[in-house]
């Protein structure tokens, strides 16, 4: 079965991470690159950036704004444990601030911080933190119903659990792990 969403964001920790080729539909993707250990060059980067930007493909830098504008990024991705505020002074046409929430308390420090999408963390169970709580979809069109922001699912969403996301008051949603595992199969759920 297939799914309809206006946004797919899919965050990735390399670049090896996704095929690009995979993606055949325009200005739906947006790719957010989480790396930690900054392993990957920026030559690299640079690169996949253009082939991002020749799909029509938006890409982020997750915390790095200095990075996100060296690479004419569209926009940086905040996570939920940045709570910084120097975002906002930066000023750039066509250049987005979203964020990663995990209550309503982060919410409200995202819309602060000017993010024009909010991530809300762990809709469903997920496999590598099986003890940890998740919202469901009940709790989380409850806080969708709160937030004035677009607010964006993440979190759980597997090739299982794909349908239910029709439940979901959401113009979007964002994959991280499912992405690593099976990318043609969840990609190609999505059209």
């Amino acid at each position: 079965m297939l799914l309809f969403k206006k946004k797919y964001f899919f965050i990735i920790e390399s670049i090896k991470d996704i095929n690009l080729r995979n993606i055949k539909k325009r200005n739906k993707f947006a790719i957010i690159y989480r790396n930690s250990k900054k392993n990957e060059n920026n030559l690299d980067l640079f690169k996949f950036r253009m082939i991002c930007k020749s799909k029509d493909i938006r890409f982020f830098i997750a915390n790095d704004l200095s990075q996100a504008v060296r690479l004419k990024c569209d926009g940086v991705y905040l996570s939920a444990k940045n709570k910084n505020f120097r975002y906002l002074n930066f000023h750039k046409k066509n250049f987005y601030t979203i964020g990663g929430a995990h209550n309503i308390k982060e919410i409200n420090l995202k819309k602060k911080q000017g993010c024009k999408y909010i991530f809300l963390s762990r809709l469903f169970k997920v496999s590598y933190k099986p003890s940890m709580s998740f919202l469901g979809v009940n709790k989380f069109n409850n806080y969708i119903l709160k937030s004035s922001i677009k607010t964006i699912p993440l979190g759980g969403i597997n090739g299982f659990n794909l349908n239910k996301l029709k439940l979901v008051r959401s113009d979007g949603l964002a994959i991280l792990t499912e992405i690593k595992k099976k990318p043609a199969n969840i990609i190609n759920r999505l059209f």
